[in-house]
C-alpha cells in the first residue's frame, strides 16, 4: 500500500482532518517524540502552524531511530486517531526535523539557533536523572557520562544544559525548556537539575541559568494507548493509505502551563491552559481522576470487571466513585482560579465510560503502596484533620486491602515496590490483621492510621466488607 507522504496527502478522504502546510521553520525543539508527544503536544502545535509557520519541531530520540525513520519516510506526517463515541482522524505535520541519536552536531546547531524559542520533552519521570528526593542524581550513569565532558550528551539535562552554555557564550536570549511529563512541580525541578549540572562544570552559567531560564511547570493529561499492528491496520483501512506512525488517543486533552510570560508559540490560542497555580490543577487531577482510577481498580477487580469502562458500566459502583468525589474529595480541594471543579468531576467520568478507550484495571492496580498515599491519602488525612470520616474514601482503601488478600489467596503477585512487605504481610491474614500490619509499617496507609483508632477501625470495617464482598454494605456505607 502506498505510503502516507506530502505527495499522497491528497489522497485523504474528505472525512479526514488535514494537516498544517508543509513549511521549513522550526522554533520548538522536542526531546523524545513517542506516541503521547505526537498525540498531545504536537497536535497543539499542528493547530498553531495553520497560522502561524514559525513553530515547527525538531523531533529528538537519543535512544532509537524507529519513530525517527517512521517520521522521516511520511514528511512527519502521521494520523491521529481520536477513539471516542464520536471518533475522528486528523493528520498532523508539525514535524520538520527527525534527529536520530546519531544525529548530534544537527541537535546541538538547532539548539544554538535563536529561531528556537522552546525545548519540550517528554522522557517519562526517570529520563530526568532525579533522585529520590527530586534534585540531580550526579551518580546517575548518564549524569556521570554527561560532567566527564563527553561530545555527545546520553541525558536531556546534559543536552538542555549543552545548548543553553551555547546561547549564553554567543549572547543569545536562552529558550524555554518546558517539561511535559507527569512529574509533580516538574518546572522547579528541572530548573534546579540545570543548575545542579552546570554547577559541576561552569559556576558563571550555572548562575546565568539560575537568573537568566525560565523554566515553567506543566501538566498534561490525555490518555494515550500503544500504537500496535491494528491501529495500523484501521487507519490504513480508513485512510486508503499506510502510515507506521500513527497515534491514537482520546478526545480530551489537557495541557496546563505555568504562566511566566510569553515562551514561544501562543499556545493558549491552540487550547492550552496557561495558570499561576499548576499545582492546583495536578491537585485536583491527582485526587479526583487518579484517586478514582485506582477505587475503580480495587474495587472493579473484585466485582470481576477488567476495564475502566465496564466498571463504569457497573452502576452501582459508578454512582459511588461519583459520590466519592463530591462528597470526600472536592470538598478538600482548595478553589484554583480557571477550574470549575463539578465540570472536571463530569468530565472524568465520561471519560471513564469511553468505551473505546481499554484501559485496564490491573494495570491501573500496579503499585498501590506508592500511589495511594497521594491519590486518596491526602484527602483522607485532610478529613481527620477536620475531625471527619469520609467513608467513601475509606471504603476505597478497604478495597486495596481485600484486593491485596484475594492476591495472596491466589498466589497471584503483588506487583509493587513494596510487594516483598505487602506479600508477607497477606499471606494467612485476615483483613483486621493485613490492616494492622500495614498500618504499623506505613505502607500505602497515611502514617497517622497507626495512632487513630477509629480511622484504624473504619478501614478493617471496610476491608472486612470487600472481602466478603458485601457490596451494600460497601458501598452503601454500612460497613462500619
Amino acid at each position: 500500500m502506498t505510503r502516507l507522504t506530502r505527495s499522497t496527502i491528497d489522497r485523504l478522504p474528505a472525512s479526514v482532518t488535514p494537516s498544517a502546510p508543509a513549511g521549513e521553520g522550526v522554533g520548538i525543539v522536542h526531546f523524545g517524540p513517542g506516541a503521547f508527544h505526537r498525540a498531545h503536544q504536537a497536535a497543539y502545535i499542528d493547530t498553531i502552524l495553520h497560522h502561524d509557520p514559525r513553530w515547527g519541531i525538531a523531533a529528538v530520540s537519543m535512544r532509537s531511530r524507529s519513530t525517527i525513520d517512521a517520521l522521516a519516510a511520511q514528511d512527519g506526517l502521521y494520523t491521529l486517531a481520536i477513539r471516542d463515541a464520536e471518533p475522528a482522524l486528523r493528520v498532523i505535520g508539525a514535524h520538520r526535523r527527525f534527529l536520530a541519536p546519531d544525529a548530534a552536531a544537527e541537535t546541538h546547531r538547532l539548539l544554538a539557533d535563536p529561531a528556537v524559542a522552546l525545548v519540550t520533552t517528554t522522557v517519562t519521570e526517570k529520563g530526568y536523572c532525579l533522585a529520590g528526593d527530586g534534585t540531580l542524581d550526579v551518580a546517575h550513569p548518564d549524569i556521570v557520562h554527561d560532567l566527564a565532558g563527553a561530545a555527545v550528551p546520553a541525558s536531556v539535562v546534559g543536552w538542555i544544559v549543552a545548548g543553553l552554555a551555547a546561547r549564553r557564550d554567543a549572547g543569545v536570549r536562552p529558550f524555554v525548556p518546558m517539561p511535559c511529563d507527569n512529574l509533580a512541580s516538574n518546572g522547579a525541578k528541572l530548573h534546579a537539575a540545570l543548575v545542579a549540572f552546570a554547577r559541576r562544570r561552569d559556576a558563571g552559567l550555572a548562575d546565568w541559568i539560575a537568573g537568566e531560564v525560565r523554566v515553567p511547570s506543566t501538566m498534561v493529561d490525555s490518555i494515550t494507548p500503544a500504537a500496535d499492528e491494528a491501529l495500523y491496520a484501521s487507519v490504513a483501512a480508513e485512510i486508503g493509505l499506510e502510515d507506521r506512525a500513527a497515534v491514537q488517543r482520546e478526545r480530551f486533552t489537557q495541557w496546563v502551563i505555568e504562566d511566566v510570560g510569553q515562551a514561544g508559540p501562543d499556545l493558549a490560542a491552540a487550547g492550552a491552559t496557561l495558570t499561576g497555580d499548576v499545582a492546583g490543577y495536578e491537585k485536583a487531577k491527582l485526587r479526583i481522576l487518579n484517586g478514582a482510577h485506582s477505587t475503580l481498580a480495587y474495587l472493579g477487580l473484585l466485582r470481576g470487571h477488567a476495564s475502566v469502562a465496564a466498571a463504569m458500566a457497573d452502576e452501582a459502583l459508578a454512582r459511588f466513585v461519583d459520590a466519592m468525589i463530591r462528597d470526600d474529595i472536592m470538598p478538600m480541594l482548595p478553589t484554583v482560579p480557571g477550574l470549575d471543579l463539578d465540570g472536571y468531576r463530569a468530565a472524568v467520568l465520561a471519560r471513564f465510560r469511553n468505551p473505546a478507550i481499554v484501559h485496564r484495571l490491573d494495570q491501573i492496580a500496579i503499585d498501590g503502596s506508592q500511589k495511594l498515599p497521594y491519590r486518596l491519602g491526602d484527602t483522607l488525612a485532610a478529613h481527620r484533620a477536620a475531625g471527619r470520616m469520609p467513608r467513601h474514601v475509606v471504603a476505597a482503601l478497604g478495597g486495596w486491602i481485600a484486593f491485596l488478600l484475594q492476591r495472596s489467596r491466589e498466589g497471584v503477585a503483588i506487583i509493587d515496590p513494596a510487594a516483598a512487605q505487602l506479600t508477607a504481610a497477606a499471606q494467612g491474614a485476615e483483613p483486621a490483621t493485613l490492616v494492622r500490619r500495614i498500618a504499623e509499617a506505613g505502607i500505602g496507609l497515611p502514617p497517622q492510621v497507626a495512632g487513630d483508632p477509629p480511622l484504624l477501625a473504619a478501614i478493617t470495617a471496610a476491608a472486612r466488607a470487600a472481602d466478603a464482598r458485601d457490596w451494600h454494605a460497601l458501598l452503601a456505607g454500612n460497613h462500619s
